[in-house]
């Protein structure tokens, strides 16, 4: 064989690979950060929260959408996701709900020198839509805590869920709206539990 024809054989070659392309699709990427619909000023006095990091259960580390399927099985879609992983922007708009809550004269992340004394222990323990249902869902479970010195008490349990209509056929851009949305009606219910828990406490001191 002549050196012209070897130096022709690995263009011919990739010219014959059977190897599938991969579909150019572009990735869509959402946010993921329900606003508290109006703002509240704190009274004078009142406490400065700490939100420990808010982890995902497993299944919920995964940065695309989540479908809930009727078999009751779950589909990640490939190439409609997140900003960044959900329970991240769950815990930034939390935080940013949580203050405009009035409750807390300031809501802080792990690493601030802010004196605190309740501390939120929060998971993400639900976000999909489920198409079969014509809904999106939302849920967080953990406990707020009282510290004071080096003791601290449960003041609350919580598990809130929270949910939003999806019309049937929705695409991934209203899917990721409701499922944002189904969020905001999670924290709400959460602010309503903390509004009855910190009462109670407050009665019983």
């Amino acid at each position: 064989m002549s050196r012209r024809a070897l130096l022709l054989l690995p263009l011919a070659l990739a010219g014959c690979s059977v190897l599938p392309e991969r579909p150019n699709i572009p990735v869509r990427r959402f946010a993921l950060n329900p606003e508290r619909p109006t703002r509240r000023t704190a009274p004078r006095g009142a406490a400065v929260l700490l939100i420990r990091r808010v982890r995902g259960v497993p299944g919920l580390q995964e940065l695309g959408l989540r479908r809930a399927e009727a078999d009751g099985g779950f589909a990640i879609a490939p190439w409609d996701e997140w900003l960044a992983p959900p329970s991240d922007l769950a815990e930034a708009a939390l935080r940013s709900w949580l203050q405009a809550s009035g409750l807390f004269s300031a809501v802080v992340a792990p690493g601030s020198r802010a004196e605190h004394t309740l501390v939120l222990e929060a998971q993400l323990t639900v976000l999909d839509y489920a198409p079969a249902a014509n809904e999106a869902r939302a849920g967080l479970a953990g406990v707020l805590l009282l510290e004071r010195g080096l003791s601290s008490r449960v003041l609350l349990t919580f598990d809130v869920r929270g949910r939003a209509p999806l019309a049937a056929g929705a695409d991934a851009p209203a899917a990721a709206a409701a499922m944002q949305a189904a969020l905001g009606d999670a924290f709400a219910e959460l602010e309503r539990a903390f509004v009855a828990g910190l009462a109670g406490a407050s009665a019983a001191r």
